[in-house]
């Protein structure tokens, strides 16, 4: 490299954590170090500061030494920078090219990459191309990751953060082992919500023993933190974080993955996903508490200290929780006055979603409390009478409608098919982010043709992953067996309580009212009408053809 000017340089070096793992020697630290010394050496560069981002990747600029160092950059401390290639110094197109082609020219400052001979004082026809190539390897290897984790998450391998209570496997890093010393507070927190103590007065209990809640103990023992990730650790538990681990079904023994995703490759925001796209494995790890518990401790949450059993004049809803609107998806709350002490007769579960400031506000379904109580008690009896034959017509029926939503593809032909289309895209998607970088496709056209087509590839593997999970024949099996093992301790059920619908009953959807022809309203008790009404029932979810039932 011939120049008439002083070089007082700066070397750069990366190192990912995934080219670490891998065992990558032609990238490691030592080896780069090695081969910018020799190249200063060579022509004459004054090396005076080294900048390491050891385990960073470079899909971002927002690296620690990187920023160190431009920030030394701007007070003239150097006029070079080196480094190993282009990739090094980062693999995001568009920053890429705007370091390397605005920000640092316009401070004065050369980049140099020894590997690819790239200089930004000359006119390197070839860089658009390289900034796009580094571009494509992020997303490509996002990609690979992507397919690894979904891959172990539907093998029930945990990867992910281990909950407190538990602890990753020192045999197998994806398998959960019950941690000796959070374990027993798990069970301790179950076990009192079980006995009917409050999320609140659990916590303060815990508060009293000096237990060490969750993100304290991982800040403490088992995660590496920076400082100021450590410093929003509390020493104290709350009630959010009881209920959080109440709720949590990896408890009893169960893997759930996959409830939030980031909005974008380059973003670090993340979103919420469906319940039904959850990645859920069953029996995976050992659980700290058994069904009952679990399910006890999820009817006590939520109640409050005062007994109102005690009081006449307060309703006592067997439905709450459980109950809700069809339309907006909002809980209906008990309601309906007492008018000359009949209680039941004006007593309603309605709905109070009726807000303007929504693009649909609810309609305010209801239904008198004595007629769902009848409707879900008479439905409840009709299952535990079935026989062992009936039962398993159901199931077949249900396995029927499972496999025809599915749309399964059946041809060994049609998945080859259906995979060689991905493989095509990717290798469209590849091609158009090369035209793009070497303007022969605008930065519009590019971003709608790539939504096109990936667009396409995430219904392709939509369809593949019908076609795995096709077979609900097992699945719906257990399910039935686990409900009807549970209603074996009944017979008849002449009292509908608490106890016995959260036994059985997941959810409760309610809809509109559907009145005979001519009839705008309701007006006597003993009118007959339909309204549609949805049970979930627990394991079996819904298995009526209509959602529509008789009242009165």
């Amino acid at each position: 490299m011939q120049t008439d000017k002083t070089r007082i340089a700066f070397a750069y070096l990366r190192l990912s954590r995934e080219e670490s793992k891998n065992g990558s020697e032609s990238s490691s630290i030592q080896n780069q170090r090695v081969i910018i010394q020799d190249f200063c050496e060579r022509n004459g560069i004054t090396l005076v500061r080294e900048f390491v981002d050891d385990g960073w990747s470079g899909g971002s600029f927002e690296r620690p030494a990187f920023q160190e160092m431009i920030s030394q950059l701007k007070k003239g401390l150097a006029n070079t920078v080196v480094t190993k290639d282009l990739s090094r110094f980062g693999r995001e197109m568009n920053g890429a090219s705007d370091y390397a082609e605005q920000i640092l020219p316009e401070m004065g400052v050369q980049l140099v990459t020894v590997v690819d001979n790239f200089n930004t004082e000359d006119a390197f026809v070839y860089a658009p191309f390289m900034y796009a190539m580094n571009d494509v390897y992020i997303r490509d290897g996002s990609k690979k990751i992507k397919e690894v984790l979904k891959n172990k998450r539907e093998h029930g391998q945990y990867c992910a953060c281990p909950p407190y209570g538990y602890k990753k496997s020192d045999a197998d890093k994806n398998k959960l082992v019950p941690d000796e010393i959070t374990a027993p507070v798990v069970k301790r927190i179950f076990s009192a919500a079980a006995s009917g103590d409050s999320s609140r007065k659990i916590a303060m209990d815990l508060n009293r023993d000096d237990v060490i809640p969750p993100l304290k103990y991982r800040v403490l023992y088992r995660d590496d933190f920076s400082e100021a990730g450590a410093a929003r650790a509390s020493d104290l538990w709350n009630y959010t974080t009881v209920k959080r681990i109440l709720k949590n079904p990896v408890y009893l023994g169960h893997t759930i993955l996959g409830k939030t995703k980031k909005v974008s490759l380059k973003s670090k925001k993340k979103m919420a996903v469906p319940k039904k796209e959850w990645a859920i494995t069953e029996s995976t790890h050992e659980p700290l508490v058994s069904e009952a518990i679990f399910e006890q401790a999820k009817i006590n949450m939520g109640k409050g200290t005062m007994m109102h059993e005690s009081y006449d004049n307060v309703r006592k809803s067997i439905f709450s929780g459980i109950v809700y609107c069809k339309k907006c998806e909002h809980a209906l709350c008990s309601a309906g006055t007492v008018y000359k002490g009949e209680r039941e007769k004006y007593w309603y579960l309605s709905c109070i979603n009726k807000r303007k400031d929504i693009t649909e506000p609810c309609s305010g379904t209801r239904i008198r409390y004595a007629d769902l109580l009848e409707v879900v008690r008479r439905d409840l009896n009709e299952l535990l009478a079935l026989s062992d034959e009936e039962v398993n017509e159901i199931a077949s029926e249900l396995i029927r409608r499972e496999n025809a939503k599915s749309g399964v593809v059946n041809s060994a032909v049609q998945k080859r098919k259906l995979n060689e289309r991905l493989d095509t895209i990717n290798r469209i998607i590849t091609k158009l982010y090369t035209d793009n970088a070497e303007g022969r496709l605008s930065d519009e056209r590019l971003f709608t043709m790539v939504s096109e087509h990936e667009k396409e590839a995430a219904q392709i593997k939509a369809t593949l992953a019908q076609a795995q999970e096709a077979n609900h024949e097992e699945r719906i099996k257990q399910s039935f067996d686990k409900f009807f093992s549970a209603a074996k301790r009944y017979s008849n059920i002449e009292t509908l309580d608490r106890e016995t619908l959260t036994t059985f009953i997941e959810k409760i959807e309610i809809g509109e009212k559907i009145l005979p022809p001519g009839t705008k309203m309701v007006t006597h008790r003993n009118q007959s009408y339909s309204q549609e009404i949805k049970i979930y029932y627990k394991f079996i979810g819904n298995i009526a053809d209509e959602e529509q039932r008789q009242i009165g």
